[in-house]
């Protein structure tokens, strides 16, 4: 049985028929054309599958698309703004922050989300707050300064120093 539902993503309203047990990562690659997020494990603990319902970073391949009906979702593709790149994602590609690519859409997601809750972490509290997002390629070193240099160029455009 198909289901109507109303989301709100990047910025754009979507009313969608979907059947019932149709996943939010499914529905964001195939019905709304967004394949920026992936699906790494299937069952949410990779972190490559990331995306900010109503401000909280969520695993949306657990996560059923009627479940977010009225939701707004920021994905991959909506965290640059006016054709400039979010720090996070500046910072990947300053300090080589991805390899293959599997998982960079869910650890920038996850990056922008520590900064959203936290301007100023420690590199512990990066860490920590990291933790659920894996890598393969084992680019954890570059990860760690991305995000570290994300919230050094956050904190810089704060304070009016930034250029």
């Amino acid at each position: 049985m198909n289901h109507q539902i109303r989301l709100k993503v990047n910025g754009t309203d979507h009313q969608l028929d979907i059947p019932a047990r149709r996943l939010l990562v499914d529905c964001l690659r195939y019905d709304l054309g967004l394949t920026g997020t992936k699906e790494g494990c299937s069952v949410g603990v990779c972190g490559a599958c990331a995306v900010l319902l109503n401000g909280e970073m969520i695993a949306s391949c657990i996560s059923l698309a009627v479940a977010a009906d009225g939701a707004e979702i920021i994905t991959i593709e909506g965290i640059a703004q006016d054709g400039k790149l979010h720090p996070v994602q500046q910072a990947f590609i300053d300090h080589g922050g991805f390899q293959c690519g599997i998982c960079t859409p869910g650890q920038i997601i996850a990056a922008k989300s520590l900064l959203d809750n936290n301007s100023d972490p420690t590199e512990e509290e990066v860490r920590e707050w990291m933790m659920g997002n894996l890598c393969r390629c084992t680019g954890y070193y570059g990860i760690l300064e991305s995000v570290m240099s994300a919230v050094r160029t956050s904190q810089e455009a704060a304070s009016g120093s930034g250029s």
